[in-house]
């Protein structure tokens, strides 16, 4: 009912910003008359306004005022250069994101040609723009496909993949606009965070930052935390031990639960007597002889973790596999110790098989 009386909001925020589209598409004109170098010095224009503001809301502001122009800008250089131009859908998608909000478009409509007004228009003082992918490929092709309107307007084009050291991502995040993946951008982040010194540091303060899947992005992938961390004494008996636990529990026995969505077991009282009897031991949370941790995991790696589906088995190790991308992730464990189990799992299974 109060939707029927006030109307729909998204509907509202578009109507808003509807002046914004016919001021842009007023100014297509002249920009049209411009040469390729009057096109390209407008970036200029716009650099020497934005160095005379030292305050971030008034450097908001003047970007708010710098908007129809610089969108008008890039819908000009995209012709020239890709031979595509922006629909006022596009437009409106920019102008969304520019203010911060999620724009939500179909498929076909162009988002990844969207991305590039408020990219530019955020990018002109150099105060650094990731725009987020899901995977390497489309961060590499959009950096390479879209990056031509960018660096034909003098913003500097970087781009993030995995492989790079660390002086190659120091130099890519020091562009105007840098393409990443969230994970790149994730464990750069750990990484920097860890740094010793300055000069070790890759990343510089954060600025702008567009997201394309975001729902994938924040939503889905956030379920995966990063984690960075070192090699530790690993107590082989026990890991070892805990997988025969996990082998004789049983969930048809009602030993434990598995909550497949939260990716987690819990033992019942039965399966926390029926393996503190097995081991020998008067409490798996014994500080001075700790089992919990290890069953629990060695439950987890049992049930929740196929072969070749979430981990494949290569030269003897096991490696984790992306979910989402279906990729391999070289290096990377599964966060407790879980690969560990499932090494161990995995050994298990081998012996029994060569018996």
């Amino acid at each position: 009912m109060l939707k029927n009386l006030l109307g729909d909001p998204n509907t509202r925020k578009l109507k808003r910003y509807q002046p914004y589209v016919a001021e842009i598409n007023i100014l297509e004109e002249d920009m049209r008359s411009l040469s390729d170098e009057q096109l390209k010095g407008k970036t200029a224009e716009f650099k020497q306004r934005l160095e005379k503001v030292t305050v971030d809301r008034e450097r908001d502001e003047l970007l708010d005022e710098l908007l129809p122009e610089a969108f008008a800008v890039v819908r000009e250089a995209a012709w020239r250069v890709l031979g595509m131009r922006h629909y006022d859908v596009q437009l409106l998608g920019g102008i969304v994101l520019h203010k911060g909000q999620i724009a939500e478009m179909k498929t076909g409509e162009g988002k990844t040609l969207v991305a590039t007004l408020p990219a530019y228009l955020n990018g002109i003082d150099s105060r650094g723009v990731h725009i987020v992918t899901v995977n390497d490929y489309l961060a590499r092709r959009d950096a390479e496909w879209m990056g031509q309107v960018h660096r034909f307007l003098g913003l500097d084009v970087g781009l993030i993949q995995s492989g790079m050291g660390p002086a190659e991502r120091q130099r890519n995040y020091s562009c105007d606009i840098t393409y990443a993946t969230n994970s790149e951008l994730g464990f750069d982040y750990l990484r920097d965070n860890m740094a010793t010194a300055m000069a070790d540091v890759v990343q510089r303060p954060f600025n702008y930052c567009i997201i394309d899947e975001v729902d994938s992005v924040l939503v889905d992938e956030a379920r995966t935390p990063l984690i960075i961390s070192g090699q530790v004494e690993r107590p082989t008996e026990k890991y070892l031990k805990a997988a025969e636990i996990a082998k004789i529990l049983q969930v048809e026995a009602e030993d434990y639960e598995v909550d497949e969505k939260a990716r987690n077991v819990l033992l019942t009282d039965e399966g926390f007597a029926k393996a503190e009897e097995l081991l020998g031991v008067q409490d798996l949370f014994d500080p001075n002889d700790p089992w919990a941790h290890y069953i629990f995991n060695a439950i987890k790696a049992k049930e929740l973790f196929q072969k070749d589906v979430n981990y494949i088995v290569r030269n003897k190790e096991v490696v984790i596999v992306d979910e989402f991308t279906g990729r391999v992730l070289a290096g990377l464990l599964i966060v407790f110790g879980l690969s560990d189990r499932l090494e161990m799992v995995v050994s298990l299974l081998q012996r029994k098989l060569l018996r």
